[in-house]
């Protein structure tokens, strides 16, 4: 189960590394080149997904990760109703909590219950922001959404929240593909000090300077795709920053808490 980990990573601040792969990108070297990675620690889960993807060619990459993965989960972060797959471990079940698309609120879940409840995939409910990275970006072209502006805290923060208070697992804030700029440790604290849910932030992270801020900020696990789709070889110096910050973390007695935070959760 994925979702007990990540609880786990929030509760006791022991930070997380994912890796997204969008299928229509993937090359057979770089996958065999990143599951060896993951075998050797540095890759905690695996995303797949992304906003355009060709279903026969995402199913025949996914087969071929599972085979040279040992044990790190897949984890489907589906950008359309076509993306499900049952050899993946889990599936990222997103809500595009901060646009007005209402078919990416409920809509597209509606259409996919029946097919997710026979694959059986352990489903995490998830609350999806979109930030502004400086750029536009697939996200917010596919999905007809604004993203929230980058300056805007106090809007993320209150999205977060009622996501929390929604129900979600998990909030999980993307500046998108290719974003120019990462989401500011500014914002992400501003959420943090917010909700107790398992954080999750990708888009714009292309060094390990920048993925250091982003956890020290209040993040649980960052996210990392386009910079490793050409080369992969700087991954075990992004991973060695995230475990980097996890040391520090447990140098304390308890994990750092933002102030309003509980101590402990059921969810993290």
């Amino acid at each position: 189960m994925v979702y007990p980990t990540l609880a786990n990573a929030r509760a006791t601040g022991n930070k997380m590394l994912a890796v997204l792969i969008d299928p229509d990108k993937a090359r057979r070297d770089n996958l065999q080149q990143l599951a060896q990675y993951a075998n050797d620690g540095h890759v905690d889960v695996f995303l797949w997904g992304g906003s355009l993807v060709n279903a026969p060619q995402s199913a025949y990459y996914l087969k071929l990760l599972r085979a040279h993965l040992d044990s790190v989960p897949v984890v489907l972060f589906p950008g359309s109703t076509y993306q499900l797959d049952p050899e993946a471990d889990a599936i990222f079940l997103l809500s595009l909590l901060s646009g007005r698309n209402s078919d990416l609120l409920i809509g597209r879940h509606v259409q996919v219950a029946g097919r997710l409840k026979q694959m059986q995939l352990e489903i995490m409910p998830t609350g999806y922001l979109l930030i502004d990275g400086g750029r536009p970006t697939s996200v917010s072209y596919m999905s007809n959404t604004t993203p929230i502006p980058a300056d805007k805290y106090g809007i993320a923060a209150a999205t977060a929240l009622a996501g929390q208070q929604l129900g979600m697992k998990l909030i999980y804030m993307d500046a998108g593909s290719g974003a120019l700029n990462p989401i500011s440790p500014d914002l992400i604290a501003s959420v943090r000090n917010e909700i107790d849910l398992p954080l999750i932030i990708g888009g714009g992270i292309r060094t390990p300077e920048r993925a250091a801020a982003a956890l020290e900020a209040g993040a649980d696990m960052i996210v990392v795709g386009n910079g490793l789709e050409r080369n992969s070889d700087w991954l075990p110096e992004l991973a060695a920053a995230v475990r980097g910050v996890s040391h520090r973390f447990d140098l304390v007695e308890t994990p750092p808490v933002a102030a309003g935070v509980r101590g402990e959760s059921s969810e993290g």
